[in-house]
């Protein structure tokens, strides 16, 4: 990847944002759009587009600071309980061209949805599922 992203220009202290931890591997900062208070992203300092093209030692290094920015946040806003989630590309609604992770602290009554949110129109979870058709796409996966 070698156009510089919003993320970037905020890793090289270009754009201001509002940090609130860091290493050497990646960044932790507060999203501008947040969907709740604390809303956070980590995004490494290798510039990638989906984890995919991540080094293994960027991937490593970027789980650790989830890890770190949760302990932050669940000191903060007194929770265990983190929507912890990756839009990889853009079909995915990735809007910033570069890796990032969305940490966000979950609270009783926050008014945050499931999952099952982000696809309203999907059978609701119950019943017998489809063992045949889970089956078949497994094999297939594994070719």
């Amino acid at each position: 990847m070698t156009e510089s992203t919003l993320f970037t220009k905020i890793i090289e202290g270009e754009i201001p944002s509002f940090m609130i931890t860091r290493s050497e591997d990646w960044v932790a900062f507060l999203d501008v759009f947040p969907r709740r208070p604390g809303h956070t992203l980590v995004v490494p300092v290798e510039p990638a587009r989906r984890l995919s093209e991540l080094s293994p030692s960027s991937l490593s290094h970027l789980l650790e600071g989830v890890v770190e920015t949760q302990a932050i946040l669940s000191s903060h806003f007194e929770t265990h309980d983190f929507l912890v989630g990756v839009h990889d590309g853009p079909l995915a609604g990735q809007e910033v061209p570069h890796v990032h992770i969305h940490v966000i602290p979950r609270t009783e009554n926050d008014g945050g949805l499931s999952m099952m949110a982000c696809w309203p129109d999907s059978p609701p979870i119950g019943g017998e599922p489809d063992f045949e058709s889970l089956s078949k796409l497994s094999e297939l996966l594994k070719q």
